[in-house]
């Protein structure tokens, strides 16, 4: 009897553990799965109630300034304005089109541009959509005054670009736009969103990284239709500005070299040889990208249809002719082959005769007999064309051409360089399948036929001539600065992009002397007259096909006897063929020369020239001083 009641106990005792251990078991299940859901999970699931009930806007950050090489007053700089944007769900009226036309009247903008910015599905869309930018706090006012009549209707600021003075320089410095869903999709990666304002062209795309700085956020809480909420807490992220751009280009030489160009078709570069800075880079006609400010594609597209290509930048962008310039490669061709006595001479009797054809000079009259010098100097076609065929062929002439840079890209920060054309034998079979003939290495001679350059390659071999075979990469990026401060960031140092090492120094002696010659008893003598500086210049004069137009080449250096490099400058100024032919290349590189070196503007430049009755002077008194056509803007 004690037996069995010793072993109900042990029994029962057995039952009390196993259930108390079950129990326990149970216990710290449920309180680990408490703990799970309490903790662990709560923090994930608020992270995901955060995300779907939050939502992020940039907060838009400010692009650097643009400077000249003086840094005191700025090219390009950020104004007030408004952006404006629409909540999609809430723009609802019984007549949306009329809505969006009454809206579309108050910012000065086709009402279909509204429509077409809104999704497909817009009426249940809550998150806003940008419609316009740009647009001028009168027009906010105006709004914001019966703001109840536009529902849906919302603004904030968003600076908008601005350019000072921007004339002639709006090829360099370029403009801003929104940015396309087409970039978007290359560029989001990089931080960029689909309200990004970002650089379409010149500095402000070569250097958007810089200049753009960084777009903070705000972050807002919404309810579980995307309506934010006035009571939701808000963080901020703030945005890191801009960087400023300090260009090498000199105002005041701009606005020289635009003058000096007038109303003409055409380009100018001026550039130090010693470094490869460039001081003025000028294209007519320009355009003015302030007028894109304005909502609607009206402007921009005006330009684009214009015949007169505004936004073309004539100095890299387009193929030309060298024409006699050219000559300048040849005399080196000749002098660093040996391949003709540069003293002796050959006749010109106004003509050659090549085959059954006559290829005539300048000078129908003939120049008589001339040595490689004379010849450079009254810019002979006879004599480089004799030398050409009979002594260099086109595979040399090709190689020095390549040599001085031609035929390939400079690498200029501005996008959208030509490369030009240094035709050979091989390059005329693959694009015309046709061979090469003596008559295509006579055109080549004199600068003509399938050969193309730009006024900057022209100004590299200037380049290369005056620092005797070294020629720098142009560039306009002086400096990158905090904007503000003004501390230098970065500094771009000269860089060397070739070395002319097929003509010794005493080659290049000679070049520079018959460059000189030009100008001295040559054909550059009736146009310059400059006493500022000694300038070393050539003519040059492109056929294009007609007897009464040709493009105008004037490429020179200067001062001749300067003791370095650095103190020289060279100038480049190529005038499309007109209607009316004035032969103005070398005139505005005589206003460029004594302008720099004289330290006078333009007026005072032609105000002394009238006065010392330079023949030439009294034709720029009914020209218009700046080089940007109104016309061309309208």
């Amino acid at each position: 009897m004690i037996e069995g009641d010793e072993r109900g106990k042990r029994f029962l005792h057995t039952r009390l553990m196993l259930f108390g251990g079950l129990f326990l078991a149970v216990f710290l299940v449920l309180i680990g799965h408490l703990f799970n859901l309490q903790i662990i999970e709560k923090l994930e699931w608020e992270g995901r109630a955060q995300a779907v009930s939050r939502r992020s806007e940039p907060l838009l950050a400010q692009r650097g300034f643009i400077w000249d090489r003086n840094h005191d007053v700025p090219l390009a700089v950020n104004i007030d304005s408004f952006a404006i944007d629409i909540v999609p769900a809430e723009f609802q009226s019984e007549n949306p089109e009329e809505l969006a036309k009454k809206l579309a009247d108050k910012l000065d903008m086709d009402s279909n541009g509204i429509l077409e910015a809104l999704p497909q599905n817009w009426k249940n869309y809550w998150n806003p959509i940008e419609v316009a930018s740009g647009i001028p706090y009168k027009a906010i006012v105006e709004i914001a005054e019966s703001v109840e009549e536009y529902p849906g209707v919302f603004w904030q600021s968003k600076p908008h670009r601005w350019y000072n003075d921007v004339g002639s320089l709006s090829h360099v410095l370029g403009y801003v736009g929104n940015i396309t869903i087409e970039e978007l999709q290359i560029l989001y990666n990089e931080g960029y969103a689909n309200t990004s304002s970002l650089g379409k062209s010149g500095i402000e795309k070569a250097f958007d990284g810089i200049l753009r700085g960084k777009d903070g956020q705000i972050f807002r809480t919404v309810d579980v239709k995307g309506r934010y909420l006035e009571s939701g807490r808000e963080d901020i992220i703030p945005p890191e500005n801009g960087l400023d751009a300090v260009l090498t280009i000199d105002r005041n030489i701009q606005s020289l070299a635009e003058k000096a160009l007038g109303p003409r078709k055409g380009a100018v570069v001026v550039l130090r040889p010693g470094t490869g800075e460039i001081l003025a880079m000028v294209s007519y006609p320009s355009f003015n990208p302030n007028l894109f400010m304005k909502p609607g594609p009206g402007s921009f597209a005006s330009l684009s249809l214009n015949s007169d290509f505004p936004f073309l930048n004539r100095a890299i962008n387009s193929g030309y002719a060298p024409a006699s310039t050219f000559k300048l490669v040849m005399t080196a061709a000749l002098l660093g082959e040996q391949a003709f006595d540069p003293n002796k001479r050959i006749l010109c009797r106004g003509y050659m005769t090549l085959g059954n054809r006559k290829f005539w000079c300048h000078k129908r009259s003939g120049h008589g007999y001339l040595n490689l010098q004379e010849a450079l100097a009254e810019s002979c076609n006879i004599y480089f064309g004799t030398v050409g065929v009979e002594h260099l062929g086109i595979d040399t002439i090709s190689r020095y051409a390549r040599a001085f840079g031609l035929g390939s890209i400079t690498g200029i920060e501005l996008d959208g360089e030509n490369s030009g054309i240094v035709p050979d034998a091989d390059w005329k079979k693959s694009i015309y399948h046709s061979p090469w003939t003596l008559g295509d290495t006579l055109n080549a001679s004199i600068g003509q036929g399938f050969l193309l350059v730009t006024p900057l390659q022209m100004a590299n071999v200037v380049a290369g001539i005056a620092n005797k075979g070294i020629i720098y990469r142009p560039y306009i990026l002086k400096e990158v600065r905090r904007s503000g401060t003004g501390v230098v960031v970065e500094r771009t140092e000269p860089e060397i992009l070739r070395t002319v090492d097929l003509l010794d120094e005493r080659g290049f002696d000679y070049l520079q002397w018959a460059m000189r010659s030009v100008i001295t008893e040559g054909t550059g003598k009736f146009a310059i007259y400059t006493k500022s500086a000694d300038v070393a210049g050539k003519t040059g004069t492109g056929e294009i096909g007609f007897d009464d137009r040709w493009h105008d080449w004037f490429v020179a250096f200067g001062p001749y006897k300067a003791k370095t490099p650095a103190e020289r400058i060279v100038v480049v100024v190529m005038v499309e063929a007109a209607d009316s032919y004035d032969w103005w290349a070398p005139k505005a590189t005589d206003i460029i020369f004594e302008g720099v070196f004289g330290k006078k503007g333009y007026e005072d430049v032609i105000k002394e020239w009238q006065e010392r009755r330079v023949w030439w002077s009294w034709s720029t008194r009914d020209l218009p001083g700046s080089g940007t056509p109104d016309e061309a803007e309208e």
